[in-house]
């Protein structure tokens, strides 16, 4: 496929990917035309050094020459296409590979294959897993019949996925896609279709999420059901908004105006772990929805997949969708490459969480996330705070029970706020504010205006 400066421009922005790599000469070429044979194909852009710096290639017979004998002598042979574009007067040499018909290749250095932007090496147990898998199409590269681009292709979707991944809509719809790697010469792929179809779950049903809370901790009291529908990234966000509404969340007041939040539960890991579950999911299964479940003292997300032979926890750098994965790296979505279960791990260390407990089984993948610490301390110290309060107020009238209530939810409660919670005056509200004050109960840190109220807990 043919490249012009426009296009180019728009590469250069997006920086290596899947199915792009730059390379400033031929310095490990053989690697990356392994990589890409092994994996879905793509390109190399000989003239631009990794970080999108157009250096240029002088290009000569020669050049060309080098660059298909090193095609020629992997193992097997990989058959390539040179194109070549001018941008500011330098020239660059770019090397299609498309995907290999029998994987899997070699070249002098090993057995390479890609993942995300990068070309990683196979290890022994690796390579025996690729060999199994070799000549299987993944589900995300393979096209459905029904699918009518006409009628069935989101436009606005499409468009919002361009602005939240920072690539500028300036050349076709068709050639965008085609960068993007999930348009083919006969048609849009699975991942497209996942991601920018009008309704993808007329064509995978199976890519519904299931989130439902339970009452009891045995799981048969339903609370709230929901069945969670749109593109794979509308999908993951509409789970984050069902968890954040039906989790709890505390408030501490720090001295300042704003206050902190305290989670429940560690929120960006348990993103990771959504994310993980629809990137990872077996879809060729039509019958299984991912799930997302709420129980009184954990969350437990389920994940449909078939395990990979020789898969180690933490270890496996495994990709069953690569488009998927692509699609959602390229919108700060997912971790980074084979670091997903350590990021949660890293996050929850981070939020004082209990790491998330995995369960790899051969066809469902669990993972349960338990209450963070730090949640657990605080309401244990909020309700020990309550009951100290309680005692405090032991023989005050009404309106000054009122008062220490209002302060205790809000240190920063006006007195006019008081007034019109309590329905006094604001003088009556000064009279108490007073009593409670010479009591010892109750002081004022900092000016009338900025500063905010503070309950003396150590009287009795």
């Amino acid at each position: 496929m043919n490249v012009n400066q426009e296009e180019l421009k728009l590469i250069l922005k997006e920086g290596e990917n899947y199915s792009t790599e730059f390379k400033e000469n031929l310095s490990k070429l053989d690697r990356e035309i392994v990589a890409f044979a092994n994996s879905s194909g793509g390109r190399v852009f000989l003239g631009i050094d990794d970080k999108n710096n157009v250096k240029g290639i002088k290009i000569t017979n020669r050049l060309k020459s080098n660059v298909n004998d090193i095609a020629r002598n992997c193992d097997p042979s990989i058959n390539i296409k040179l194109d070549s574009v001018k941008y500011n007067e330098k020239e660059i040499l770019i090397v299609n590979i498309s995907e290999g018909k029998d994987k899997p290749y070699q070249c002098r250095a090993g057995f390479f294959t890609r993942i995300g932007p990068n070309a990683q090496k196979l290890k022994r147990d690796e390579i025996l897993d690729f060999i199994i898998e070799a000549n299987k199409k993944t589900f995300d590269s393979l096209t459905t019949k029904e699918f009518n681009f006409g009628k069935d292709f989101d436009k606005e979707k499409f468009l919002n996925y361009l602005e939240i991944a920072s690539i500028s809509p300036v050349l076709g719809r068709k050639e965008l896609l085609k960068n993007l790697g999930v348009f083919k010469e006969y048609g849009l792929t699975n991942a497209g279709i996942l991601f920018f179809a009008k309704d993808p779950q007329k064509f995978f049903p199976q890519s519904v999420y299931t989130a439902v809370v339970y009452k009891n901790v045995e799981g048969t009291d339903v609370v709230k059901r929901e069945e969670i529908k749109g593109s794979l990234f509308e999908i993951v966000n509409k789970v984050m908004d069902f968890v954040k509404f039906y989790t709890k969340v505390a408030y501490r007041f720090t001295g300042k105006p704003q206050r902190e939040n305290i989670y429940e539960y560690p929120l960006e890991a348990i993103r990771e772990s959504v994310i993980n579950s629809v990137m990872h999911k077996y879809y060729l299964e039509p019958g299984h929805n991912n799930m997302l479940a709420i129980f009184p003292d954990h969350i437990e997300i389920e994940d449909y997949w078939i395990k990979p032979i020789g898969f180690v926890l933490e270890e496996t750098k495994f990709r069953r969708n690569p488009l998927i994965t692509d699609l959602f790296l390229r919108i700060g979505f997912g971790e980074k490459i084979g670091s997903g279960i350590r990021r949660m791990n890293e996050i929850c260390r981070q939020e004082n969480a209990p790491k998330p407990e995995i369960d790899a089984q051969e066809n469902y993948f669990y993972v349960t996330f338990k209450p963070s610490y730090e949640y657990l301390d605080f309401v244990s110290a909020e309700r020990k705070e309550k009951r100290l309060i309680e005692r405090l107020v032991e023989g005050l009238v009404e309106n000054q029970k009122k008062i220490l209530t209002l302060v205790r939810e809000n240190p920063y409660v006006s007195k006019r706020e008081m007034s019109e919670s309590i329905g006094i005056s604001t003088t009556a509200i000064d009279k108490n504010i007073a009593s409670l004050k010479k009591k010892g109960l109750l002081k004022r840190i900092g000016p009338a205006k900025g500063g905010h109220w503070e309950i003396v807990k150590g009287v009795k």
